[in-house]
């Protein structure tokens, strides 16, 4: 269904990106029960929950959720950075490319800044399917060779959006069906069991702290707490931190209204999203939430990052975006009665590490 226009679609009609047909609006997932009775393993453990369940699974979802104290604070680090391509939208991408599948498709397009493309090659190369994948050529060279490795075909672009324009127009133009990860709702279906796992390991956290680029994780997590809230089963919901970069921050603007300060954050690339299409639901999750949009720069990100190496954690640096965020909230969050708050840990920094080392050796 539509947000904007409520025009309804069925599953099979989606095949060139999930925007509506009539208005350009974002669609969202309708007119289906959600039951909460798990069983089984990864997100498919979860199929009562979800729109739809993947063809087949590479092992996603699952993933470790690691406890510890920290300036009296109890905090819970979602390692979704160890799903199979080695980052969380493995979740959606499951979800995605089965929905391809289904169709008949046989080959797909995706402009990314390096993530997706390599779970969409992942996985398109698991189901048969050809995966074009539109990219900024600056992306990790890392990254590139891993949609390779799976065969997919990489366009390298001047920028992430001219990567996007590529995208429409192969699928416009030469019949590509778009993964249009930004909008689709099939990413935040998959997102939804983030919250899903947790729950099952402890209940809600008081708060919970996610890098907001296309604000897709942050939506999908907590309308998965929400779901287990309506449902009956959860009796709060957390309040939402949403961390972006101090050089692209449309949700801050948005919920606060003014731009953000000097700086740079050039190097957490994964959010750096100057319009994500979902906005104004972010901001009212935020707002309803009682939560904050907090803002880090790169040396921020740099301090964050080899504290979580010295807790043996090697993420990229959007990931480290959580910690960095952490640090500069926690007495905030403590004064509001925050006692356990948890951290998603979205990509692994494994598929770029000769750029993190750089960035911890050159910074001392």
């Amino acid at each position: 269904m539509c947000s904007e226009c409520g025009a309804t679609y069925g599953f099979t009609d989606i095949r060139q990106g999930f925007r509506c047909a009539k208005c350009g609006g974002v669609l969202d997932v309708k007119g289906f029960e959600r039951v909460w009775s798990p069983a089984g393993s990864g997100i498919s453990r979860y199929s009562s929950m979800l729109a739809l369940t993947p063809v087949k699974s590479l092992g996603e979802g699952c993933t470790p959720l690691v406890a510890m104290e920290w300036r009296g604070l109890r905090i819970y680090l979602k390692l979704e950075h160890l799903n199979p391509s080695g980052s969380f939208k493995d979740r959606g991408t499951a979800m995605a490319i089965s929905h391809a599948y289904r169709l008949g498709i046989d080959r797909v397009v995706e402009d990314t800044s390096g993530n997706t493309g390599i779970s969409v090659a992942m996985y398109s190369r698991a189901l048969g399917i050809r995966a074009c994948i539109a990219m900024p050529r600056d992306a990790p060279e890392g990254k590139k060779l891993a949609i390779r490795l799976f065969g997919g075909e990489v366009i390298e672009a001047s920028s992430r959006a001219e990567a996007t324009a590529i995208a429409i127009d192969l699928t416009t133009k030469h019949g590509y069906y778009y993964i249009d990860h930004l909008s689709s709702p099939l990413y935040i279906e998959g997102y939804r069991t983030i919250a899903y796992e947790v729950f099952e390991r402890i209940g809600v956290p008081d708060a919970m702290i996610v890098p907001a680029g296309s604000c897709g994780l942050l939506i999908g997590t907590y309308r998965g707490f929400e779901d287990l809230y309506r449902l009956g089963f959860a009796r709060r919901l957390p309040r939402v931190v949403a961390v972006q970069g101090v050089e692209v921050a449309p949700l801050y603007e948005k919920v606060y209204g003014g731009k953000p300060g000097g700086g740079s954050s050039r190097i957490a690339d994964g959010i750096r999203v100057p319009n994500p299409p979902r906005l104004a639901e972010a901001v009212d999750i935020v707002r309803s939430s009682g939560g904050r949009v907090v803002l880090v720069d790169d040396n921020e990100i740099v301090h964050a990052l080899r504290e979580l190496i010295d807790m043996g954690f090697v993420v990229e640096p959007t990931s480290a975006t959580v910690y960095a965020a952490l640090i500069k909230v926690v007495d905030d969050l403590k004064s509001l009665g925050v006692e356990s708050v948890l951290l998603v840990l979205t990509g692994s920094g494994l598929k770029m590490l000769d750029k993190l080392y750089g960035l911890l050796t050159s910074s001392g």
